[in-house]
């Protein structure tokens, strides 16, 4: 029997000072990808929990090596600095300046381990006039454009949860800069610092937005666009049980493929091509979808080329038969359900053991 996969990053060694959001998600990343990670974390206090959940329930932080040190004694600061020194990366979330005032900033770290990589994420990034600011995810994407383009025509912006600004914008960015940095590292032995504001890879992640805009393709109105909902062969509609569709036939044969499934034909499908007729054809949509339940549409309307898909709340989404096959969600001993690590690898699932802190120290110490 092969010996478990411990992963890509096998070997790399992280140390994460607790947060909430952003970082532990970024830190939560590189250890299921096969890192070892410490997180230091405030003595006895749960304080980087942002809810009061049972800690098997946090699936930022759970499986994570854990090193109490308390931050505001001299002693704990040269303790963890004695970490740092032995680490690849550090990761923390805080707002700017706060590390330095403790002395773990960049320049007190990288005196002591010259080829460490320091990762910061933040909202606002670690230079500007909002720097100092407070926020959250909402906040942060109100000034990319983003949250106020996501929404039904007529009505107000709506927030896309949390998914653009702390965990798109901010940890997958930090973890592209951590994995980036240490390519260059291994090249020149130099570390350096890592500054990942989510208001920075959230613009980004619109490059394909403002794109459409310069070139005049795109509408500031909300849900008059095609990736939008404005599109009537890319958007959500409601079934008769109160449930919805999500239809994404943009392309013309999927047109065709879906409105011959609904009794409507090509007539329909290239008026489609024109943003006048969108609000009519949506109506006509619309108006047939409405006679009959979700599922029995799904049934309906399943195959290669139609393009359709069921909009499954959290508690069903684990059940569908794609998901089941594709085993997005493993049971643990706990009972809890947790989503699978991705990407996938052709070697293997990673799965990097639990191990405790003497035992992940000593193994650093004799790196």
């Amino acid at each position: 029997m092969n010996a478990p996969y411990p992963g890509p990053l096998a070997g790399l060694r992280v140390v994460e000072f607790a947060g909430i959001g952003p970082a532990p998600f970024a830190g939560q990343l590189l250890r299921q990808l096969g890192a070892e990670l410490i997180r230091i974390d405030r003595p006895a206090t749960g304080g980087h929990q942002l809810l009061p959940i049972d800690p098997k329930y946090d699936f930022l932080n759970r499986d994570k090596t854990v090193l109490e040190i308390d931050l505001k004694d001299p002693a704990g600061i040269a303790r963890a600095l004695d970490v740092v020194a032995q680490a690849d990366v550090v990761i923390e979330g805080l707002r700017p300046g706060v590390m330095e005032r403790l002395g773990l900033g960049p320049a007190d770290c990288l005196a002591r381990n010259p080829a460490l990589i320091y990762g910061r994420v933040t909202g606002w990034g670690q230079t500007g006039p909002l720097a100092q600011h407070a926020g959250h995810d909402i906040t942060y994407i109100a000034l990319t454009g983003i949250l106020n383009a996501v929404g039904e025509t007529g009505r107000g912006p709506v927030p896309p949860l949390n998914l653009v600004g702390d965990f798109a914008g901010g940890a997958l960015y930090l973890v592209i800069g951590l994995l980036a940095a240490r390519e260059e590292v291994r090249r020149t032995g130099k570390g350096q610092v890592i500054d990942a504001a989510m208001i920075d890879g959230a613009t980004h992640l619109m490059s394909f937005v403002h794109g459409l805009r310069q070139a005049g393709f795109w509408s500031l109105e909300r849900g008059a666009n095609q990736p939008d909902g404005g599109f009537p062969f890319n958007t959500v509609y409601e079934c008769a049980d109160g449930r919805y569709l999500a239809v994404a036939a943009a392309e013309m044969k999927f047109r065709m493929d879906f409105l011959g499934r609904i009794g409507l034909g090509e007539d329909v499908a290239k008026a489609g091509d024109k943003p006048r007729n969108w609000p009519a054809i949506k109506d006509r949509i619309g108006a047939i979808l409405a006679t009959k339940p979700r599922d029995e549409w799904a049934a309906l309307l399943d195959g290669p080329d139609t393009c359709v898909a069921p909009v499954l709340d959290l508690d069903e989404a684990p059940g569908h038969p794609h998901t089941v096959a594709r085993d997005l969600y493993r049971t643990q001993p706990d009972g809890t359900r947790v989503a699978a690590v991705a990407p996938r690898f052709s070697h293997g699932d990673p799965a990097p053991a639990v191990v405790d802190a003497d035992t992940l120290l000593a193994r650093w110490a004799q790196a």
